[in-house]
C-alpha cells in the first residue's frame, strides 16, 4: 500500500513496454463519483502519457461497485486487451460494506481466472471518505495511476504469452 512517504503513483513511462497498439476498457462506478472520477481521470492521463491513443480507450459507467463485475465481463467481449475496473466502497454502519467488498473482489478474481482478458482491480475499500480522498489524488497518490500502469504491464504480458 502506498504510504505518505512512498508514493506509488510515481512512474517512469520510458521503463514501460510500448502500449500504442493496446486497446483498454475502463468500467467506472457512478457511486461515490467524486472519488471514481478522480481515479478515472488519473488512469486516462497516465495511459495517454504512456502512448495510448484516446481512441483506444473505451469507457462505460455502471451504477455501483457491485455492477463492475458485469460491466467488466461485457467489456471483455469488446475486443479490448485489458479492462480496468474503478470503484469506491466506503464503510458505513452495516455489514453491507463487507458483502460488497467481498463480492466485487471475488467477481473480478473470477473474471481473471475464467477469461483471457485481464481485469485490473482499482476499487478503493476505505473506512471513511477522507481515506478515499487521500488515495484518489491526495497524500497517498492516486490509485488510478497505479491501475493504468498495471493495465499496461498486463496487456503486454498477455500479448507475449
Amino acid at each position: 500500500m502506498a504510504t505518505e512517504n512512498t508514493n506509488l503513483s510515481n512512474y517512469d513511462s520510458s521503463t514501460l513496454p510500448s502500449s500504442e497498439k493496446f486497446r483498454f476498457g475502463v468500467v467506472v462506478s457512478e457511486w461515490n463519483s467524486e472519488i471514481t472520477e478522480g481515479l478515472l481521470n488519473a488512469a486516462l492521463d497516465t495511459l495517454m502519457d504512456c502512448g495510448v491513443k484516446r481512441t483506444n480507450i473505451k469507457i462505460i459507467y455502471v451504477p455501483g461497485s457491485f455492477e463492475l463485475i458485469y460491466g467488466a465481463k461485457k467489456m471483455q467481449q469488446q475486443l479490448v486487451d485489458v479492462v480496468i475496473t474503478i470503484g469506491s466502497i466506503i464503510k458505513g454502519k452495516t455489514q453491507h460494506f463487507d458483502f460488497v467488498c467481498a463480492g466485487v473482489t471475488q467477481g473480478i478474481k473470477d473474471l481473471n481466472v475464467l477469461n483471457d482478458v485481464p481485469v485490473i482491480f482499482c476499487v478503493l475499500t476505505d473506512n471513511n471518505l477522507q481515506q478515499s480522498i487521500e488515495r484518489s489524488g491526495g497524500k497517498h497518490g492516486n490509485k488510478g495511476v497505479e491501475a493504468a500502469i498495471t493495465a499496461i504491464k498486463m496487456a503486454h504480458l498477455n500479448s507475449t504469452m
